[in-house]
C-alpha cells in the first residue's frame, strides 16, 4: 500500500510511517493531543431513561389516552404514593445496548381513532424522540394496543386516585 493509501484510510489521523504518537519534532516535553474530547470516555443510558423519553414521546401523540394496561396504571399510582417507590415509566420497556435499543409499549388508544394510524404516529415519535436524546438506534418499537377509551367510560387514573385517598 502505498504512503498516500494509507493517508487517507482509518479514522482521519495520519501517522507517518515509522513513528508513534508523540514521537515526533518537539515531542520531548510536549504532551501528545488526547484527541476529540467527545472521545475520551464512556456514556451509559440506563433502560430507565429511555423508557421516560419513550413514555413521553408516545403520550404527545394524539389519540393515545394512556400508556399501560388498566392494573399497570393502577398499580404505578400506588406505587407513586409509597414512599422510595420505584418510580417507571408505566406501559414501556425498553432493552438498551451499547449503541441500539428496543422498545416495547402497551397503549390505550380514545375511541373512534384510527388504531393503525395512532401506532405509526406513536412508533415514528418514539424513535425520534429517543434517537435524537440519546443518540442510540431504535431498532423496533413494538406496540400493543391493550385496550379502546371510550367517551363515557371514567378515567381509570381517577379511579385510582380514589382507592388510594
Amino acid at each position: 500500500m502505498s504512503d498516500t493509501a494509507l493517508e487517507g484510510a482509518g479514522n482521519g489521523k495520519t501517522l507517518e510511517q515509522g513513528t508513534s504518537p508523540g514521537a515526533g519534532p518537539g515531542a520531548s516535553g510536549r504532551r501528545a493531543p488526547l484527541g476529540d474530547p467527545a472521545t475520551r470516555g464512556r456514556t451509559t443510558i440506563a433502560d430507565g431513561v429511555v423508557e421516560k423519553i419513550a413514555g413521553l414521546a408516545a403520550r404527545d401523540v394524539v389519540g393515545v389516552h394512556a400508556l399501560g394496561t388498566g392494573f399497570s396504571r393502577t398499580f404505578g399510582a400506588v406505587r407513586d404514593r409509597v414512599p422510595g417507590g420505584r418510580s417507571q415509566t408505566p406501559g414501556v420497556r425498553a432493552e438498551v445496548g451499547e449503541v441500539q435499543t428496543a422498545l416495547d409499549l402497551d397503549i390505550v388508544v380514545d375511541y373512534a381513532m384510527p388504531i393503525v394510524e395512532v401506532a405509526r404516529m406513536v412508533r415514528e415519535n418514539v424513535i425520534a424522540a429517543v434517537e435524537r436524546m440519546t443518540g442510540l438506534e431504535v431498532v423496533e418499537v413494538n406496540i400493543a394496543v391493550g385496550d379502546v377509551k371510550l367517551p363515557d367510560d371514567e378515567d381509570d387514573d381517577e379511579q385510582a386516585e380514589q382507592r388510594v385517598q
